[in-house]
């Protein structure tokens, strides 16, 4: 939760904090340190070329000449050097979110309407032709990035998807997330990371034409590079450290409210976790819970300052208020865990992906087993900004057919206005053609 905002403000009075952040919610990623390194290795890479990508993937992924292109045979057999339970967990999560991709893309349907007699309008979904998609695999690799990038393009119509996913320290793919690449349809993947995979893609230096889409979560690095980047090709969106916020009251069960929020805390050292209840005896008791998981949990060093630092408890007098609360933070994943769940879902305007009851929890999605997208608005983005889906990868292509008789009408309109405006050329296209028309 922010220490302020207008509608904190308004709202004064009506919560308290069991417990407050140390450091004030992070913005997407900003680092004007970063942002620097970045502009100078883009601008090396467009100077230079693939010879400078290598040179970068020599100091920053540890290179060692090695070709970074995996032939079909790699990519298809990496399933085969992978744990059997592994490999069906991932063959699970693949086959969800496409599934949950081919429901959305069913849904947008190309359209014809005859807005008047001679006057027909219609859109066409058309995907774009090439994306590239940034597959992590640092400290903890996102196996189930691939599913909501690489798979849901595919699910869209997207013909060509490349892949770049930085090494392993033995210079190797992680066999995981190659797996998941090749069930989520890839064409290539690539063994490179950070800031020269992007703009290898986005520049057309990996012996194809330039992507016209970059997606995929990354660190700091991978985030400025992309904002650096749109406007040369587009991007799915500008995230920072991953979010969760949870609802609950005290039908639930701290415990569980407890794991969820150290779930995501679990991300990096600056993941925001919050909750607002409407029970204070039941924020306590997680708060409570929180501790006492985090004693004995193997991630605490990166939980345990994310906690500390962005964590947040909050009391609110009521459901109105709580859900007021949770609207103006706009979370990334939201949880909703009370007696009024279908209640908070009715209400419920911001948040990047929605999960009602206490049988859910952000996990499912992020490993691709509720089949929804974990590329998410952070950072107050949900507020504006939906997640990706298959509407991100293709573009409603608007196209009009006018006939003869249709003409007076809008001919004569179109000159009233452009003649207002003084935009002689607009008001000729129509009258030229009405004087055709006439004759």
């Amino acid at each position: 939760m922010r220490y302020s905002s207008p509608v904190l403000d308004r709202l004064a009075g009506s919560f308290v904090h069991l417990k407050q952040p140390l450091v004030d919610a992070p913005a997407a990623q900003r680092d004007p340190a970063v942002a620097e390194t970045v502009s100078r290795m883009l601008l090396d890479i467009q100077r230079r070329g693939m010879d400078a990508v290598l040179d970068h993937a020599r100091d920053l992924d540890r290179y060692d000449g090695r070709d970074i292109e995996l032939s079909p045979e790699q990519i298809a057999s990496s399933g085969d050097r992978l744990a059997p339970d592994l490999r069906a967990a991932i063959e699970l999560g693949s086959e969800r979110t496409r599934a949950f991709a081919a429901a959305q893309r069913a849904r947008l349907a190309d359209f014809e309407v005859e807005l008047v007699p001679g006057l027909v309008t219609g859109a066409r979904y058309i995907p774009v032709s090439r994306v590239g998609a940034y597959l992590p695999a640092g400290r903890f690799p996102l196996t189930a990035s691939a599913f909501m990038t690489v798979g849901v393009a595919k699910e869209a119509g997207v013909p060509t998807v490349i892949a770049c996913s930085p090494p392993q320290p033995n210079g190797a793919a992680n066999d995981a997330v190659v797996y998941a690449a090749h069930l989520s349809g890839v064409d290539r993947v690539i063994v490179l990371g950070g800031v020269q995979a992007l703009a290898a893609m986005a520049y057309g230096l990996l012996g194809d034409l330039p992507v016209d889409m970059l997606v995929g979560a990354g660190n700091a690095f991978v985030a400025e590079a992309k904002r650096q980047l749109f406007g040369t090709v587009a991007i799915d969106l500008l995230a920072g450290p991953s979010e969760v916020a949870v609802i609950s009251d005290d039908s639930a069960d701290p415990e569980i409210v407890a794991a969820d929020l150290l779930g995501q805390a679990e991300h990096g050292p600056n993941s925001p976790a919050a909750l607002v209840t409407t029970s204070e005896a039941h924020g306590a008791a997680v708060i409570e819970a929180v501790d006492s998981q985090l004693a004995s949990l193997a991630t605490q060093s990166i939980a345990g300052p994310a906690w500390r630092d962005y964590g947040v408890v909050t009391v609110a007098t009521d459901r109105e208020v709580a859900a007021t609360l949770m609207d103006d933070l706009a979370p990334e994943h939201l949880e909703v865990m009370t007696r009024d769940d279908d209640w908070y879902h009715d209400r419920l305007r911001n948040y990047g992906s929605l999960f009602l009851g206490s049988w859910s929890t952000v996990a499912y999605s992020d490993k691709g087993m509720a089949g929804t997208n974990h590329v998410l608005p952070t950072a107050g983005g949900a507020k504006h900004s939906a997640g990706l889906s298959v509407s991100r990868f293709v573009k409603p292509l608007t196209y009009q057919r006018i006939a003869r008789g249709t003409t007076p009408e809008l001919a004569d309109a179109v000159q009233t206005i452009s003649d207002s405006e003084g935009m002689a050329a607009h008001s000729a296209t129509a009258t030229m053609r009405l004087e055709r028309y006439q004759a």
